[in-house]
């Protein structure tokens, strides 16, 4: 591939000032890649112009990754916009737990469009609880440490490690019930799989396997065009681990800001893992007020 021809001026204005030069080269390279909003072609900017228009290839069966902790730093507009795509269903999501009420993905377990959540507890959805009783939906329960390392591990190339949490216990033995019979007698239709329990240096521990995402929806504070992100607070919880254990990685941001407007000092989340990029519009929650 030839380089394109440079006029004599031109090499010697990049040898006097070689920074300038080279902003306004990147400049002319952005804006030729630049197109039409609604343009089905890739976008340098990974900013979506609506919730809708980023979920929109969310396909029914997939697995959504789901950042935050209760109802804090959740990515609730996206959530919300899944939750108005009724041909979605049969997803499986994975977070600390599943909201509260209608809130957070318990928005997704009120349309029925979640089949199974990983989570470390249930917590006081009450819904929730009545979904999974009645075998409405699926739960895998494991404890919050091992599900925060399986996310890890995936976007790390791991596919299971080892840890003595849950040695010993249901964890273990598999006892656990990941779905009740439907009929309302309360049998359990499928029970959790036996975990592999191998010795080290005297002490008992159980392989778990890392835990990948088709998707993955985050909140941060900020984001810019590029997808650098800033955590903020709850935001943290998860958040990381999840945008690099997914194929396709969303966040929403309470503030987008230009590129070059983020110290790459306090950037938590480079943009190299975050695939779309929008302008959160749902409130924030809190679980209780005192």
């Amino acid at each position: 591939m030839t380089a394109p021809k440079r006029s004599l001026l031109a090499y010697r204005a990049a040898a006097r000032r070689p920074q300038l030069y080279l902003a306004r080269t990147l400049q002319h390279a952005a804006s030729s890649l630049q197109v039409a909003p609604g343009n089905k072609e890739r976008r340098q900017s990974k900013i979506f112009y609506s919730a809708d228009e980023a979920v929109a290839d969310i396909k029914s069966g997939s697995t959504v990754l789901s950042g935050g902790f209760g109802l804090c730093g959740v990515a609730d507009t996206l959530i919300g916009a899944i939750s108005r795509r009724s041909d979605i269903t049969g997803l499986t999501a994975a977070s600390n737990n599943a909201g509260l009420g209608e809130k957070g993905l318990g928005k997704l377990i009120h349309t029925g469009q979640l089949s199974k959540v990983v989570c470390s507890y249930i917590g006081t959805n009450k819904y929730f609880e009545s979904q999974y009783l009645n075998g409405k939906v699926s739960i895998e329960l494991c404890p919050q440490g091992t599900l925060a390392e399986r996310v890890r591990a995936a976007g790390a190339g791991i596919p299971a490690f080892f840890t003595p949490t849950g040695y010993g216990t249901a964890v273990e033995s598999g006892e656990l019930p990941v779905k009740y019979k439907e009929d309302g007698s309360g049998a359990v239709e499928v029970h959790a799989k036996r975990k592999e329990v191998r010795e080290f240096n005297g002490r008992n521990y159980i392989m778990e396997e890392a835990l990948h995402g088709d998707f993955a929806i985050i909140r941060v504070w900020k984001a810019d065009e590029y997808g650098n992100c800033i955590f903020r607070y709850t935001q943290h919880n998860f958040s990381g681990a999840m945008a690099r254990s997914a194929r396709v990685t969303i966040v929403e941001a309470d503030e987008i800001v230009p590129a070059g407007s983020l110290d790459p000092q306090h950037v938590h989340l480079p943009g190299i893992y975050v695939d779309r990029v929008i302008k959160s519009t749902a409130p924030k929650e809190i679980e209780f007020r005192i």
